[in-house]
């Protein structure tokens, strides 16, 4: 099993890695609810919450290379959804450009929600990115938990956590069992069998599950999570979270 792809450097030595989970949660969650409220035209801001990112990535000695790979899988997705609205005419009246292919125009408060949408994204994607990068998944959990979020999310997230290994062992054992059975061609030609699979891998996850569920309450498990210690926060993460939210709130009412 791959444990490592989610969480990979969480294990390294940096200021950024030994401040508590807690500080980490608040600043970046922070950081995207004021960046989701600042408006598009608003460029110094995005600017600033770049430069605060970066600086955050230089500290945590994250390689960059690692942190955009990650956020260009999701990047992807958000250009595929938002891609035909700079093409949409708006209600009221707007400037357009000519593509000169088939009379096709790009309006300019389309090209204003493609970048709104586009930057909000990529900003909060990479705090995300920064903060399992930073942080092990069992104290990121432990922060979640002691800033006192339902347990149940606390406890599927962990779950999911656990068993998505599994998942990906299960899939990685069928594609190589499908391969010694010749298996060959392009997918739309063998959907049927990929539909199998699929099907069969349900069936697995969903019995898997059940073993696991009966094996646990046979335990003793009745629904809450159990924490083997609780971190305290230090002089030093009180003045990262305050100077973290306190410059976060400057750049959003001093740039208009």
């Amino acid at each position: 099993m791959r444990h490592s792809f989610l969480d990979k450097y969480s294990g390294l030595d940096s200021p950024i890695h030994r401040l508590d989970a807690r500080t980490k949660i608040l600043s970046l969650f922070c950081l995207i609810v004021i960046c989701v409220s600042t408006p598009p035209q608003a460029y110094l801001g995005f600017l600033g919450y770049f430069v605060l990112l970066a600086v955050a990535i230089v500290l945590s000695r994250v390689p960059l290379g690692y942190i955009l790979r990650r956020s260009l899988v999701i990047i992807p997705f958000v250009i595929m959804v938002t891609i035909f609205i700079p093409f949409l005419k708006p209600n009221g009246p707007g400037s357009s450009y000519s593509l000169g292919i088939g009379g096709l125009q790009i309006y300019s408060s389309g090209l204003m929600i493609f970048w709104n949408v586009l930057v909000k994204s990529f900003i909060a994607v990479l705090s995300v990115i920064l903060l399992s990068s930073t942080t092990p998944f069992a104290k990121l959990l432990r922060g979640f938990e002691q800033l006192k979020v339902p347990g149940i999310f606390i406890m599927l997230a962990s779950f999911t956590y656990r068993y998505v290994f599994v998942l990906v062992d299960e899939v990685e054992r069928m594609k190589r069992a499908r391969d010694c059975r010749c298996y060959g061609g392009k997918w739309l030609w063998h959907s049927k069998v990929i539909g199998q699979m699929i099907g069969t891998l349900f069936l697995r996850s969903y019995q898997r599950g059940e073993r696991i569920y009966v094996a646990m309450v046979s335990r003793g498990f009745d629904g809450r999570s159990i924490s083997l210690g609780q971190s305290q926060l230090r002089l030093a993460d009180y003045l990262v979270a305050t100077g973290a939210v306190s410059l976060l709130v400057l750049l959003r009412v001093a740039i208009p």
